[in-house]
Formats: C-alpha cells, sequence, structure tokens
C-alpha cells in the first residue's frame, strides 16, 4: 500500500511538472521520440477537483479513422460492472456498442499508446487495452466512477488511477463528457458557449466532442483515495454519432503476472482464447481473470501467468 501511495504521489508530481519537462525535452531530444510529438500548448485544464486536462489534437486524422475500421466489425453491446460481484453485466445505465483493441496491435495503435503514456507520465504496462464505442442516437452512459468498488478488478493492476478519453469523431449535437460534481477553476479559460451544450451537458463541466482531442482525468487523489469528484457522464447523443477511444490505467501494472494456487498457467475452457480477442479479460474479469485466491477459468490467454 505505502508502495503504490508512493508511486502516485510520484506520478502526480511528475505530470505538474510535465510543461517544463516536455519543453526541455522537445530541444533536445529526437524528432521521432513521443515526447517530441506531445506540446504543452496543446493542453488545457478543464477541472482542478477532479484533476481534469483536454489534449486538442492528441490524435491525427488517420489515427482516429484507423481505431474506427479495427473496431466496426466487433462491435457488441456494452457491459457495466456490478459494484459487489465485479461482475460484468448489461444495464440501461450505459446503452453504446463496444470493443477492445489489444496493445501494440499494430503499430499506429503503438504509437498512440506511446503518446498516451508521455502525455500522463504513466507506464504502458500500467493501462488496459483501449476500448472503442460507439454512441449512436440517443445512447449514453449515466454519471459513474472508473474506479472499482469490488475486489475482484483491483487485485489486476489496483485501482484506476487515471482515464484517457480520445474523441474520434465530431459530435453536432450532444454525447459531452459532464462532470456533476466537479470545481470549475479559477483560472479557466472562457468556456464553451451554453448555446453549443446540451441540457445534461449544463449539469456540470462538460467537454464536447472533437474529433481527435482526448481529455485526461484522475479517478484518484494523491494520496490514493478514491476522487468523489471523478463522477462523469456520457450526455445522450441527440444529433450525429459519436465514437471513442478509451485507456484506463491503473496504479500497477496491468500486465503483472498473478500467480495460480496450483502454479498452472492453462485454460479451463475451448472458447477461452476466442472470448480473449473479444475483450472478455477486461469486461468480465472475474470469470476469465480472478483473483490470486480464485483464479480464473482462462488465465492463459489473458496472458496473466
Amino acid at each position: 500500500m505505502i508502495q503504490s501511495r508512493v508511486r502516485v504521489f510520484a506520478n502526480s508530481f511528475a505530470f505538474l511538472l510535465s510543461i517544463s519537462l516536455f519543453l526541455h525535452e522537445s530541444s533536445c531530444s529526437d524528432s521521432t521520440h513521443p515526447n517530441s510529438i506531445i506540446s504543452p500548448a496543446k493542453v488545457k485544464q478543464i477541472s482542478w477537483k477532479p484533476r481534469a486536462f483536454v489534449y486538442e489534437g492528441l490524435l491525427t486524422e488517420e489515427e482516429c479513422d484507423h481505431l474506427i475500421s479495427l473496431a466496426k466489425s466487433e462491435l457488441k453491446r456494452s457491459a457495466v460492472a456490478d459494484n459487489l460481484s465485479g461482475k460484468s453485466k448489461l444495464s440501461e445505465v450505459r446503452t453504446s456498442s463496444g470493443m477492445f483493441i489489444k496493445k501494440a496491435k499494430d503499430p499506429i495503435v503503438a504509437g498512440i499508446e506511446d503518446k498516451i503514456a508521455a502525455w500522463t507520465f504513466l507506464p504502458k504496462e500500467n493501462g488496459e487495452d483501449i476500448q472503442i464505442l460507439r454512441y449512436e442516437h440517443g445512447q449514453k452512459y449515466d454519471p459513474h466512477y472508473d474506479y472499482f468498488s469490488d475486489k475482484v478488478n483491483i487485485a489486476r493492476g489496483g485501482h484506476r488511477i487515471a482515464t484517457v478519453l480520445m474523441y474520434l469523431t465530431d459530435v453536432v449535437k450532444g454525447g459531452e463528457t459532464v462532470f456533476p460534481s466537479a470545481e470549475e477553476p479559477p483560472h479557466r479559460r472562457a468556456p464553451v458557449m451554453d448555446n453549443d451544450l446540451s441540457d445534461c451537458a449544463k449539469k456540470g463541466i462538460a467537454v464536447k466532442p472533437r474529433r481527435g482531442d482526448a481529455l485526461l482525468f484522475f479517478s484518484l487523489l494523491p494520496n490514493a483515495i478514491p476522487d468523489p469528484m471523478s463522477l462523469h457522464a456520457g450526455c445522450p447523443v441527440i444529433e450525429g454519432e459519436k465514437w471513442s477511444a478509451t485507456k484506463w490505467i491503473h496504479v500497477d501494472s496491468f500486465d503483472k503476472i498473478l500467480g495460480g494456487a496450483d502454479g498452472k498457467c492453462v485454460d479451463q475452457n475451448a472458447s477461452c482464447e476466442r472470448w480473449a480477442a473479444l475483450g472478455e479479460c477486461t469486461k468480465n474479469p472475474e470469470y476469465m481473470v480472478g483473483s490470486t485466491e480464485i483464479p480464473g477459468y482462462c488465465r492463459r490467454s489473458c496472458k496473466v501467468c
């Protein structure tokens, strides 16, 4: 616990110093290094409670199109994690469709992950696979937290400390990400005009989806305690269609090997490999991965042993 808190403090401190570090590295790093692609001038603070920032144009047009093309044929109804059991379940709270893209699936995906790590100062191994989501007319995600309340989902990598939400398309109306409990910073730049926001977005500090932009917010406070002000929602899409890509980042390595009780690394179901390819390792971790006390049924395909 102490080591995890030290890591959280260190990462938070590093983030606060990011502007000066990036300015220094951009002058002495090779132009192909991810740090040289990151421009602190494109980052704006949205809120300090919770800590939330927008990077304008983190993704290129090519990267946005590539992620959408990878996802189109694999989409299925999105699920949520049960607060008590940790099991994945369908709910009217979340009505989008989505899928997961494995880490470093191809050079473009690997490059996006490099940029996320360079911007956030958080290790790539602490991140989950990228989740691609599509919201059609009327679809939304009601207010929720990205940190977990159950023991199953924190067995691998601990709590989610941060979320990077990348917008892959513009949305004509609606589809904003809103923080209903957030406090507006005193020196925030001029907000989006109210006429541009949906009624849902006016209930807090909101970010309007713009193709290529990325929203970074922290779900934990610097002392590793969950931040209740990180409550957020995806407003209903009123006009157009919303595509997004989410990278959840944990306090510890999400790739760390979890040891089973018998020391064996096997799948216990013939369909494990196919399920893993569909993203079930992340969506249904209780069955697929399990915990140190109760190993899951598809640990080999989920690459946790």
